[in-house]
């Protein structure tokens, strides 16, 4: 049976509309794919719907495909309905085994023999899951982790009766999406990252249970500590680094008799005492302050994004992950006979936490970094990516000039134009618009001049022809349209001496 390639999954499916549902509904949505979301619960869809519009700014922050709008995320009731249609099914139902195999035996009556069912299912197994099924090879858990619409971990693993083409599909579809799936050598109860969490959560209720910490003291103790080590290398390579230049060989002979001495872990659970369960619910009281879960959503968002574009941003400078990244620049490279706009548009963001000053306004040198993205945008479009630069090729900016004439303020949201003012084998010269997103009005604009280079010299080189065909179709679609008036401009005060 052929499965559907990651690109001809238009549709999707998504089965339960709680917080992991409509966060999966938000993703998709934002990757540009119309999504229909099922769920029988009373009030499910104003739920679903809030839920969604509060996850669109942070995806908004690390950009959507084009296209991309909550509005094409569908609601029905009808379970049959929903799965009917869709190229791609995704379920969310609470972790309960026996209903979960009720509704995969539901949905395999009636979608569609190619299509993939896949669970959120974080620890269940995926034999029980597809036990009711007709066509049980091609039922798979794709367990995200919260919030679904910015983690990029998702685990993926198969049953005993699922065939391995159906593991590969539901692997494509999920790295296609932006995520980076974590396909599990074995279906084993709580799968890996959940027996981790679980196991750091279950040391978290013995020491409130003994008295040994407040809940923002334990925090504290993770995100100030290892937490920092983990959330970039790792548990396993975090030890490797801790055993010195002698790796985990010496890591193990020196600290390996202690483990055996000192027994400092409960592997099971304390009893759940009312004083424990009131204990911690009084203490992240007091840790959330007064902000609404809302208002921590928004900072967790915030913190995320940017501790993954900085970890991201590190692994791409060595190597690692280099194409990995957002979708704002997922740009579909130029190919002969496209046609071009003019002038071109293709990039869009919105002013982020990092860019605003103490007015809460966008900070002059974060206009260059806004209009060095479309750049980026650019170069894509014409296929100056990292395999191209890797090959020792790309453009360097000699000549920046800016205009600026409105504030934007954090959150507003921002769209770029881009012209291609002249051209020639080593130097193209551009012209980047800044507009607000919703009112239109110009913001700034950018001109700027750029050299192709040999980054081996860095000496400048001839334009690769197939980089320079997509600059002359440019070039050609641009050549009617006007100049600029900014083009060209100098800084001067005239009458001045």
């Amino acid at each position: 049976m052929t499965r559907a390639k990651p690109a001809e999954i238009r549709r999707v499916a998504v089965v339960g509309g709680g917080v992991i549902g409509s966060g999966w509904a938000a993703r998709f949505a934002a990757r540009g794919l119309d999504v229909v979301v099922t769920d029988p619960a009373p009030g499910a869809e104003q739920r679903l719907r809030d839920n969604v519009a509060n996850a669109w700014p942070a995806l908004q922050r690390v950009g959507v495909a084009p296209g991309a709008d909550p509005a094409r995320i569908e609601f029905t009731d009808d379970l049959e309905l929903a799965v009917r249609g869709a190229d791609y099914v995704q379920e969310c139902a609470p972790e309960n085994e026996g209903v979960k195999r009720a509704l995969f035996a539901r949905m395999d009556a009636v979608a569609a023999p190619e299509v993939v069912l896949a669970s959120s299912s974080s620890g269940l197994m995926p034999t029980a899951i597809q036990a009711d099924c007709a066509t049980p090879e091609r039922v798979v858990i794709g367990h995200p982790f919260n919030p679904v619409y910015l983690l990029p971990l998702c685990e993926v693993l198969g049953g005993e009766r699922t065939a391995a083409d159906a593991v590969d599909a539901a692997f494509d579809f999920y790295a296609h999406i932006g995520m980076r799936p974590l396909r599990v050598r074995k279906e084993m109860p709580g799968y890996v990252s959940d027996r981790l969490q679980e196991a750091m959560w279950r040391e978290v209720l013995h020491i409130i249970a003994e008295g040994g910490a407040t809940t923002a003291e334990i925090d504290a103790s993770i995100a100030d500590g290892p937490g920092l080590r983990l959330a970039n290398f790792g548990p396993c390579l975090t030890f490797y680094l801790a055993g010195g230049t002698g790796g985990l060989k010496h890591y193990f002979e020196q600290f390996g008799p202690a483990m055996k001495e000192q027994n400092w872990t409960q592997h099971q659970p304390p009893e759940l005492t009312d004083a424990l369960i009131e204990g911690m619910i009084a203490g992240t009281d007091a840790q959330a302050a007064g902000r609404s879960i809302r208002d921590l959503e928004r900072e967790r968002d915030n913190l995320l994004i940017d501790t993954m574009r900085l970890r991201d941003e590190y692994r791409a400078g060595l190597g690692a992950h280099a194409g990995d990244r957002y979708a704002r620049r997922d740009i579909a490279p130029w190919r002969a006979g496209d046609a071009v706009a003019a002038p071109l548009a293709l990039f869009a963001s919105v002013v982020e936490p990092a860019w605003v000053d103490y007015n809460r306004h966008m900070s002059e040198g974060f206009y260059l970094y806004a209009f060095g993205e479309a750049s980026d945008a650019l170069f894509r479009y014409i296929g100056v990516d990292e395999a191209y630069r890797a090959a020792g090729h790309s453009f360097y900016t000699v000549e920046s000039h800016i205009n600026f004439y409105r504030e934007a303020a954090e959150g507003e949201p921002l769209r770029f134009t881009t012209q291609l003012l002249g051209l020639d084998d080593k130097r193209a010269h551009i012209f980047h618009a800044m507009y607000h997103g919703g009112d239109g009005g110009l913001l700034a604009t950018t001109e700027q001049m750029l050299l192709h280079v040999d980054t081996a010299g860095p000496k400048t080189s001839p334009i690769s022809p197939e980089v320079r065909a997509a600059l002359d179709a440019i070039r050609a679609a641009h050549a009617d349209t006007a100049v600029p008036e900014q083009v060209g401009r100098r800084m001067a005060i005239p009458g001045a001496a």
